[in-house]
């Protein structure tokens, strides 16, 4: 039997991640560009920082409210044409942020912008899942987030170097990049089969798999798949939600989801900028935001290299320890500052050094994992609506960190706002080591069988 070659399943998971990529950029542009639009007036009207804040956190808005909706388009039209359908809009927001006048076209170009990002963070993962084989699902899956921070990075870098126009058109151009590349790119065989679209199922599998590669079995496993899910009664999300299985699931992926948040990531990545210069740490700050870009972005690839080997769970583990540790030391050294200004001479670097170790370790675990378990945890017949809602608590959660950290670091103090991520990070290690479930080289009937209480038996070979 010919194994075929890994290479298009990579082209292909790569070029729908890129859609992640945009997202990141997103993200990014919101720190470097803080001074330029607030302090600066480079829009050439006045912004306050309550505006600001708006601003930066309506993105993640507009991601909370188009998850939902998305699941659903992606079991209508499909996840290729889904993704590709997200570019019109995507430059109607960017077209918005270039040509903005007030802030209110600010607000809807940056809603705009948090919608097509957040329908690309439900599809794609689905995709990516969907397109690999069960050896390369964790490193595949894994492409999403490091595309994400790809993006932030690309965000920052730009951000530093030219001016708050040339900013945005670099970020606009990166959903064209997209549509050129992902244009030529198959649909997920599950998808096509699951309509009875088998000779295209075929097609895209044998893509995927390599021209020389024996698809015979794997796609007599798909087509088979889809038939028993295609044979049963038609159930309804209601009727899905209540099976036990499904909703074991469902909290394993949205609590994952809503801890990734909560730990502080976006609330670091939103205001890097602001936090460096506030420490004095004779680095600007938009050298420092690129520090952590370089230091997310060069951590994540050593994620997807070592996630399929090491497992989903134990990263989540080392993930969680580390994160509390690293908030813990920044909300003691802010503390300090505030208490005793003098007693932090010196020690401007301890926030830098604590947010890039923060930032390694969220994104070797619990960064690029609740994606990928978020894709594997459902059957067919409730994966998107599981995904959407799993999605919605992501940015849901992301929105609110985003708008409630600069009032709780105002009203009760850096410090003590850093702790509330520290007593966070702990429940989310207790909750890794208690209740998820490994993963690592099982098919995902074999993961319904064991969120179901089964005994699950190892594959005895996975296909590369």
């Amino acid at each position: 039997m010919s194994k075929g070659s890994v290479l298009p399943q990579y082209i292909a998971g790569l070029s729908a991640s890129f859609g992640a990529m945009c997202m990141g950029a997103s993200i990014g542009w919101s720190s470097p560009v803080e001074k330029m639009i607030t302090e600066e007036t480079d829009y050439g009207f006045e912004i306050s920082s309550g505006q600001f804040g708006w601003i930066s956190a309506l993105l993640t808005l507009g991601a909370t409210v188009i998850c939902i909706p998305v699941g659903f388009m992606i079991d209508w039209i499909g996840r290729r044409p889904t993704m590709l359908a997200l570019i019109p809009p995507y430059m109607v927001g960017w077209v918005l942020m270039l040509f903005a006048k007030n802030v209110t076209m600010l607000y809807f170009g940056r809603f705009i912008l948090g919608m097509c990002g957040g329908a690309f963070c439900v599809t794609a993962p689905m995709y990516c899942t969907e397109i690999s084989t069960t050896a390369l699902r964790g490193t595949i899956g894994s492409f999403f987030q490091l595309l994400i921070v790809s993006g932030v990075f690309y965000g920052y870098l730009v951000g530093a170097f030219v001016p708050l126009t040339t900013i945005n058109i670099l970020c606009s151009i990166l959903p064209l990049i997209f549509a050129a590349v992902h244009i030529f790119m198959p649909e997920s065989p599950v998808y096509l089969a699951m309509k009875g679209r088998n000779e295209e199922t075929a097609k895209a599998l044998q893509w995927l798999r390599g021209k020389d590669a024996d698809i015979s079995e794997e796609l007599k496993e798909i087509l088979d798949e889809a038939q028993k899910q295609n044979d049963q009664p038609k159930v309804n999300v209601l009727a899905a939600l209540r099976r036990p299985v499904t909703r074991k699931g469902l909290g394993i992926s949205v609590l994952l989801q809503i801890f990734q948040q909560w730990t502080g990531i976006n609330a670091i990545l939103f205001y890097s900028t602001s936090i460096f210069e506030d420490v004095g740490s004779g680095l600007s700050g938009s050298n420092s935001t690129i520090l952590i870009g370089v230091t997310q972005t060069t951590t994540t690839l050593v994620a997807v290299a070592i996630i399929d080997k090491a497992g989903r769970r134990i990263l989540l583990l080392i993930s969680g320890v580390f994160m509390a540790i690293t908030t813990c030391l920044m909300g003691v050294y802010f503390q300090m500052s505030e208490s005793d200004p003098d007693s932090v001479v010196g020690l401007g670097w301890l926030p830098i050094v604590s947010i890039c170790i923060f930032i390694v370790f969220f994104s070797i675990g619990f960064g690029p994992v609740p994606w990928l378990v978020m894709a594997e945890l459902f059957s067919e017949d409730i994966k998107s609506f599981g995904g959407s809602i799993a999605g919605t608590s992501n940015w849901l959660s992301a929105f609110m960190v985003t708008l409630l950290f600069p009032i709780l670091k105002d009203s009760i103090g850096p410090g003590p706002t850093f702790w509330i991520f520290t007593a966070i990070a702990v429940l989310a290690f207790f909750y890794a080591l208690f209740f998820v479930p490994e993963t690592k080289g099982k098919t995902i009937l074999e993961i319904q069988d064991m969120l179901a209480g089964g005994k699950v038996q190892k594959p005895e070979k996975n296909e590369t």
